[in-house]
């Protein structure tokens, strides 16, 4: 995971990931998701891959909010995957998830990939600039209204989503 890139300028509590954190964020995934998570069709893409980037936010040194961008191909646009976003139940209603986003959106328009994917609630996702992205081809079962994307200088996709 690259590190060297600035730190976010969404708020003073996200911060870029490293590798102390990493086993706060495994613990964070698994109490927000639970093992059914490896089912899902959102970690075919996960396996067997590097982030391009995570961030975090931490309270006391612990991290209680945190996501990954990982590269990916959507037919033969560079992209991101996000996902996935994990936050502490204590902390659900401080907006860190909010941050996290525009944390990797801010991060897309840095590393010069064509947007962001991501599987997720529309409603949610709309006010970031996510759009409907039917065309795109996930490897596995998805609902496609839940198949989002956010250009970052690639207004349309098509094809098949893979590990980039």
């Amino acid at each position: 995971m690259s590190h060297a890139l600035v730190q976010p300028s969404v708020a003073d509590r996200i911060y870029a990931e490293t590798s102390a954190d990493a086993e706060g964020v495994e613990a964070l995934v698994l109490a927000a998701f639970g093992p059914g998570r490896f089912a899902k069709t959102a970690e075919r893409l996960r396996e067997g891959s590097t982030p391009s980037a995570g961030f975090v936010a931490r309270q006391d040194g612990r991290v209680i909010g945190s996501v990954r961008l990982w590269p990916i191909m959507v037919g033969d646009t560079r992209a991101l995957f996000l996902g996935p976003i994990a936050v502490d139940k204590a902390a659900r209603s401080e907006g860190l998830g909010a941050e996290l986003v525009q944390a990797c959106v801010e991060q897309a328009h840095r590393l010069g990939v064509g947007g962001v994917l991501l599987v997720g609630d529309r409603p949610y996702f709309e006010r970031f600039g996510f759009q409907p992205a039917p065309e795109a081809v996930l490897p596995g079962p998805a609902d496609p209204r839940r198949v989002l994307w956010l250009s970052a200088g690639v207004e349309t996709i098509c094809g098949a989503v893979r590990i980039g």
